[in-house]
């Protein structure tokens, strides 16, 4: 009997200091602690798994929120052989944008520009995001040219596909260094790094 009382009395005693917690934490927050635990829930990604891996970025965020399009993609690089200037070209490595040419966690990608405007955010299955920041005479309709670093490259990571892309942000025409810069730096972004550098060595 003098145990069960003693047991009872500490978890009363638990009870009330479980709630003063919640009070001290919701006049010093001004948050409901319910709303606290649903935001915290709101902000683990989709696609974390239970031994507590990174999901990659694909897994991480609902992609059918987006609007898709179905397009063809094939590689370019800033070579010869795909835009016919040499490293010596005063223009080599040079975007219609103006935004020098880059493949990281946003690559610098080529559209169509009746379709996917300049600075054009899409999401890429198998690439990642493509910043529209390029035309080409043979990128017409749903069609897209992916930036990689060398013909190399293009064949062994993409060749051509036919891939739904997803519009996350329509470009209004225009793109600077910064603003690439700044996608690319993004602290968010930055779990993804690893897995990007990753892929691209395989």
């Amino acid at each position: 009997m003098n145990k069960m009382k003693k047991w009872t009395k500490r978890l009363g005693m638990t009870c009330l200091f479980l709630m003063a917690l919640t009070v001290t934490f919701q006049s010093i927050t001004g948050l409901q602690a319910h709303s606290f635990v649903s935001h915290l829930m709101d902000t683990i990604p989709v696609g974390e798994t239970v031994n507590g891996e990174a999901p990659t970025l694909e897994e991480s965020i609902d992609w059918s929120k987006y609007p898709k399009y179905t397009v063809t993609a094939t590689g370019y690089t800033a070579g010869v052989e795909s835009t016919g200037k040499t490293k010596g070209h005063p223009e080599y490595g040079i975007t219609y944008s103006g935004v020098k040419v880059k493949r990281d966690l946003y690559s610098t990608i080529a559209a169509d520009l009746s379709i996917f405007p300049i600075g054009t955010i899409l999401f890429i299955p198998g690439y990642g995001y493509g910043v529209v920041a390029d035309k080409g005479g043979a990128i017409k309709g749903n069609r897209l040219d992916l930036y990689y670093e060398t013909v190399e490259d293009v064949y062994r990571h993409w060749g051509k596909k036919t891939v739904d892309v997803y519009v996350v942000k329509k470009g209004n025409g225009k793109l600077t260094e910064e603003q690439l810069t700044a996608l690319n730096e993004d602290k968010s972004m930055q779990v993804f790094r690893q897995q990007y550098i990753k892929s691209e060595k395989k």
